[in-house]
């Protein structure tokens, strides 16, 4: 079955490490459509409703096993997952599981019979048409990616491949992958220049030319993307578009990892985004969309591995943007002294007084925020009203300090918010 066009599209994969109402203030600000969340995670679903943000959830691999193996799991994921949020939150894919075969192989054989169930779930909800289901693979399970005409699936899931491979062609799914030019690049030890990871102009002399094909590749994510679309030929599937589910480039790396740094990573995702949206296939399928998602929204400072590992995001954990970064309608602007554009920390109108009193004192105290704009006598100032004065000061301290590490907490008695609070001449950093 060939399926219809699909729309090129850049989209975003979250992680959820902030509160999800400033996520989807970050979203709406950045100009941001869709989104991918590793799980289906609640309280994202819900702020994400009404927004015309099109969603991709993920079964997380832990609950495969649990799913694969029981019809009735399956349904009721959906129901908790899926029916409870339509149409308000418009869940457009689920992705079943992460990279199942590489990382998890004793899952391998439920994988399938999990999306099949899932699927059977969708089909008696009525929501089978607008929820496609399929599986992020790793490009791990192309052992030899280059050149793409010779690419084949790993043999040992030969078998796994073929069902995965027909569910789609059925169902009128995507394949999904996780195509990371940085890994292919490190893995190389040479072997590609740094600019053919980055999108960037080759040297005449060392063009890349698939021998078999003629095809020349200036870039390692349409070669990715290619060897995807061989590698499914190989088990005699076409047709089937790719969505790329994961790509991006860590701004931070150790002593050992000198190439991530913030000016390649700004690099590469400029230039993947330009390259999604020019109208650009791949040198096999110049036609054919590769919708992307940019791996990913915010830093995870916690994750183990690397100091690579912990540096994918576009922002920091506390909302500031690590780079500027363009979506093709407006900029992710890395902050300046006064911080995030558009983007203001308030203090929250239902927080008991005392609250607010200590966090007022603590920001224009040790917090060294500037408060004399609310001074008697000054712009800011208002002595009936403390909500207003703890804004000002939570909102000096958040965008003098965020570039550091500050937050707006304050305990729990802040929230961001994009909502100017400026009025006459009280001006509010933002």
């Amino acid at each position: 079955m060939v399926l219809g066009k699909w729309e090129r599209s850049i989209f975003v994969l979250i992680l959820l490490f902030a509160n999800a109402s400033d996520i989807v203030l970050i979203l709406k600000a950045q100009q941001i459509k869709h989104v991918r969340l590793f799980d289906a995670n609640h309280q994202m679903l819900g702020a994400l409703a009404n927004t015309g943000i099109d969603v991709m959830i993920g079964v997380p691999n832990d609950q495969l096993l649990r799913i694969g193996n029981s019809r009735s799991e399956a349904a009721d994921w959906i129901n908790k997952n899926v029916a409870a949020f339509v149409p308000e939150t418009n869940i457009t894919y689920i992705a079943v599981g992460n990279e199942i075969l590489t990382s998890i192989p004793n899952a391998a054989l439920v994988l399938v019979p999990a999306m099949q169930f899932l699927q059977s779930a969708l089909v008696a909800s009525n929501l089978n048409l607008q929820v496609k289901v399929s599986s992020p693979l790793s490009m791990d399970m192309i052992p030899k990616s280059f050149p793409p005409s010779t690419a084949t699936f790993n043999s040992s899931w030969n078998s796994v491949m073929s069902q995965y491979l027909q569910f789609l062609v059925n169902t009128g799914s995507p394949l999904m992958v996780n195509a990371q030019p940085y890994y292919g690049y490190i893995k190389g030890q040479g072997i590609y220049p740094l600019e053919y990871a980055l999108f960037q102009p080759l040297n005449p002399n060392n063009q890349i030319v698939d021998p078999n094909t003629n095809f020349y590749y200036d870039n390692m994510f349409d070669a990715m993307v290619d060897a995807a679309y061989y590698s499914m030929q190989s088990l005699n599937f076409t047709g089937i578009p790719v969505i790329v589910t994961a790509s991006g480039w860590p701004s931070q790396g150790g002593a050992n990892e000198s190439d991530a740094t913030v000016d390649n990573a700004l690099i590469y995702n400029s230039n993947l985004v330009r390259h999604v949206l020019n109208n650009s296939g791949t040198p096999s399928q110049p036609t054919t969309a590769v919708s992307t998602y940019i791996y990913e929204l915010f830093n995870e400072d916690l994750r183990p591995g690397p100091v690579s590992e912990k540096n994918w995001g576009i922002f920091f954990s506390n909302g500031t943007a690590v780079y500027s970064l363009n979506f093709g309608n407006q900029a992710v602007s890395k902050p300046d002294p006064t911080g995030l554009v558009g983007i203001f920390c308030v203090a929250n109108p239902s927080a008991d007084t005392n609250a607010l009193k200590k966090g007022l004192d603590w920001a224009c105290g040790p917090g060294e925020a500037n408060c004399t704009a609310i001074l008697p006598g000054e712009p800011c100032y208002d002595a009936s009203n403390l909500v207003a004065l703890a804004s000002y000061a939570y909102n000096d301290y958040y965008h003098r300090m965020q570039t550091s590490g500050g937050t707006c907490n304050f305990g729990n008695t802040a929230m961001i918010s994009t909502t100017n609070p400026s009025h006459g001449s009280c001006v509010f950093a933002g």
